[in-house]
């Protein structure tokens, strides 16, 4: 943000600056009176873009569409950065085995999409006093995931729930391509 507060035009208080043309081209030290002549006489903007420099660096450019540009550069930045999510599954003691496969599948797909996971296990009532069913269904959790995921966080207790965190484990280069002359070797063994 630090690039869209530069000053421009009168806001520039020096008596000489380095100039530069909207094509880089250096004209060198010039008056603070000539500089902003010549950037009128072009219809645009003298920009301070070094300030900290003896004599500052001004540039002649067309500041709204600068401003614009780093804008967009900022934005596209943003969307680029990776966003990590934190993805819960809630399981209880008493999961049966098809429910335990559906919410396995919904784990690896989110291991698989870059997210953390974080699986959970709610215990109602005296279910609490079995812990240890809880504990059995989370170290299967962890084993069912071991190819894609480590365990970030070994089964914690926290009030009625029990739960482990999972992180995916991080592709090697030449895993994330998926080269392609392995794919038609496995085929014809089948």
């Amino acid at each position: 943000m630090a690039s869209l507060q530069a000053r421009v035009n009168r806001q520039i208080r020096v008596r000489s600056v380095r100039l530069i043309t909207e094509d880089g081209e250096q004209l060198g030290v010039r008056t603070i009176e000539d500089a902003l002549a010549l950037a009128q006489e072009k219809g645009l903007d003298l920009v301070e873009v070094a300030p900290n420099a003896d004599p500052p660096v001004c540039r002649i450019m067309d500041y709204g569409k600068y401003k614009y540009e780093q804008q967009k550069k900022q934005q596209s930045a943003r969307k680029k950065q990776a966003q990590v999510q934190i993805k819960e599954i809630k399981f209880r003691p008493k999961t049966d085995e098809h429910d335990y496969q559906t919410k396995l599948r919904h784990i690896r797909r989110f291991l698989e999409e870059g997210d953390r996971c974080k699986a959970t296990i709610f215990f109602r009532g005296r279910e609490i006093v079995h812990k240890d069913r809880g504990e059995t269904v989370l170290a299967r959790v962890a084993q069912d995931t071991a190819d894609i995921a480590k365990v970030e966080q070994e089964a914690r207790a926290e009030g009625r729930t029990l739960f482990i965190m999972l992180a995916p484990i991080p592709k090697k280069p030449e895993e994330k391509g998926g080269s392609a002359p392995q794919a038609p070797a496995a085929e014809p063994e089948q």
